[in-house]
């Protein structure tokens, strides 16, 4: 008795030893045959379409981000003025002015540099709109907003990447964004490996093939070469949106290692890295699309479009006949 138990469980464990084997050699050998790998494209191809233009906004965003700071010191404006021995005007004079240009505002402050070639900074408000400004001293004329085109922008851009333009909320849906992309990481991980035969074709474009092979090929290889980096940027993400959960669990020099690795902020060299790499995934987004489109899509809208020309033929054959048979009972 004890026997015969003995011998069912070492062949229940050859038979799962040998259906692991197989599975193993499927999946080295030819892993597109595995439902497990085609479940996997499914939810790497339907988690791509529904946050396929988040990702590359995100990813635009964040790249022109990275060198922001850098680009806003050159771009900040140094306006001088030459007083030529002109008074300034008194703070009530300038407040006037101030008035006159901007009626439908209120003054919150009006800060005046001991430069004497430097404007006055007044900060106005409208409701729950505030806007800066700067002042000549000496004429009260309005110099312009203090920050530049292009600092405005890449404020613009820097709340986009961090909040979606729409405050927690959106800073709470970009935690979410940021988990997917983890997700789109690792499934196409493993939807990357082709089988031990071919797995070196994955890693670089072949430049003789078709557009669509082409298209694919830029897929994969952006896909393989900087996996790493994505998933560096989702999780890292996914911490810098829900810091309020973090805070007890990591520590300030850890949660301040990670906001450096998320954009680069080590040296230079990591900061030009990072805003060119960062647009790997709005590549593998816009690839992706496009693959989709070859692959799927256009194969739909053309069968749609061809069931459509069916039937309206099919309606020129009965409108056709029918006037034959009017033609002859009226000849008849």
């Amino acid at each position: 008795m004890v026997c015969s138990q003995k011998n069912r469980l070492l062949g229940q464990q050859i038979r799962i030893f040998g259906q692991l084997r197989t599975l193993w050699e499927k999946w080295v050998h030819r892993p597109q045959n595995l439902v497990f790998r085609k479940i996997l494209f499914q939810v790497h191809l339907w988690v791509g379409i529904g946050v396929g233009l988040y990702v590359a906004a995100i990813s635009l965003s964040g790249s022109a981000i990275v060198c922001g700071r850098e680009i806003g010191r050159i771009a900040s404006r140094h306006i001088t003025l030459s007083p030529a021995g002109r008074p300034r005007l008194l703070p009530a004079e300038i407040e006037q002015s101030i008035v006159r240009t901007y009626p439908e505002y209120r003054m919150l402050s009006l800060r005046e540099p001991q430069e004497a070639d430097r404007p006055d900074l007044a900060v106005l408000e409208n409701r729950n709109l505030r806007i800066a400004r700067l002042f000549d001293p000496y004429t009260g004329a309005d110099l312009g907003d203090p920050r530049p085109g292009v600092v405005r922008l890449l404020g613009w851009l820097a709340d986009l990447h961090d909040n979606l333009l729409a405050g927690l909320t959106g800073r709470t849906f970009n935690g979410i964004g940021a988990l997917l992309v983890v997700v789109m990481g690792i499934t196409g991980a493993f939807i990357w490996w082709p089988g031990i035969q071919n797995w070196r074709r994955s890693m670089h474009v072949r430049r003789r093939a078709r557009l669509a092979r082409q298209n694919w090929d830029i897929h994969s290889a952006v896909g393989f070469w900087c996996l790493l980096l994505v998933l560096i940027w989702g999780v890292s993400g996914i911490c810098l949106c829900f810091p309020g959960t973090l805070n007890s669990v990591l520590s300030y020099r850890l949660r301040l290692w990670i906001t450096r690795l998320h954009f680069g902020q080590f040296n230079g060299v990591t900061e030009v890295l990072w805003t060119l790499l960062g647009l790997a995934p709005a590549i593998l987004a816009v690839t992706g699309a496009l693959m989709w489109w070859n692959r799927f899509l256009s194969k739909k809208l053309r069968r749609i479009a061809g069931m459509e020309v069916l039937k309206g033929m099919r309606y020129i054959h009965l409108l056709a006949d029918c006037l034959a048979k009017i033609v002859y009972w009226l000849s008849s």
